[in-house]
Parts: structure tokens; sequence; C-alpha cells
């Protein structure tokens, strides 16, 4: 088997590339926050970690698949349950970063725990990402090839 063929089969196993380069876009809000509080003395930090909750949120809709969702009429399974929490998550994800952001500053115990389930997912996909997946696709490239 050629390593087209290897790639082509392992990269329905991986995520999305738009989910991956949302996580990418976060850190670089993180970045500019640090960059202008650092060099400029603006403190943008609200307003940088409004965006990017939101931004999440928006990820894990695009993650979604609404036409799975749409089997829930005939019961909830494994086959629609992880699209409705992607769903249920991106969507008080995306109010969680409108009413905090600075604009609106509601402050809430809620959304801080949002905040931290968030970044948790964020950290846990980057990892499998970055370290398991693309780790595990190179041992198996290099077998094939042999």
């Amino acid at each position: 088997m050629t390593e087209k063929k290897i790639r082509a089969n392992w990269d329905k196993k991986i995520s999305s590339d738009g989910f991956v380069i949302i996580l990418s876009t976060i850190s670089i809000l993180g970045f500019i926050g640090i960059v202008s509080s650092a060099l400029f003395n603006i403190e943008i930090s609200g307003y940088i970690e409004a965006l990017w909750i939101i931004i999440l949120g928006f990820g894990l809709l695009i993650k979604t698949s609404f036409r799975k969702i749409k089997s829930i009429k005939k019961g909830l399974s494994t086959y629609n349950f992880p699209h409705l929490t992607n769903a249920f998550i991106g969507i008080v994800a995306i109010i969680t970063g409108i009413l905090g952001s600075p604009l609106f500053n509601i402050i809430n115990p809620t959304f801080h725990a949002i905040r931290g389930i968030l970044a948790i997912i964020a950290i846990i996909i980057i990892f499998v990402e970055t370290w398991i997946i693309k780790k595990e696709f190179k041992q198996r490239t290099n077998t094939k090839k042999d």
C-alpha cells in the first residue's frame, strides 16, 4: 500500500483541519493579548478571552453534524449523542463569550466553569492531535513503506 493510500485512510480518523485552525487562532489570540499588555501596556485580555470562547464555540458547532442530530427523533443513541453534546457546548460557549465580554461584563461563576471546561477540551484535543495521532501515523507509514 502506498503512502498516499495510508494517508487517505488516516485522514478520516484525524480531526478536521478546520478545528485545528480554530485552535491555532485561539493560540494566536493569546499571544496578541500578551504582546499588547507587555509591549504596549494595553490590557485587552477581557476581549481576547471572550473572543476565544466565541471562536471555540463556533469550532464546536462546525464539528457538529446537524444531520445526525435530526436522528434524535428516533431516540438518543451513541450515533447522535456526541453531536448533540457538541452543539450544546458550542451554543453555550458562544452565549458565554458574548455575555462575559467587557461590553456586557456579566460575571457569573458558571461562565468561569464553562471557560475551564472549554480550555480542558482544547488542551486534550491539541495533545491528542499533536502527539498521539501524528506519532501513530508516522509509525504506520514507516512500517508500510518497508
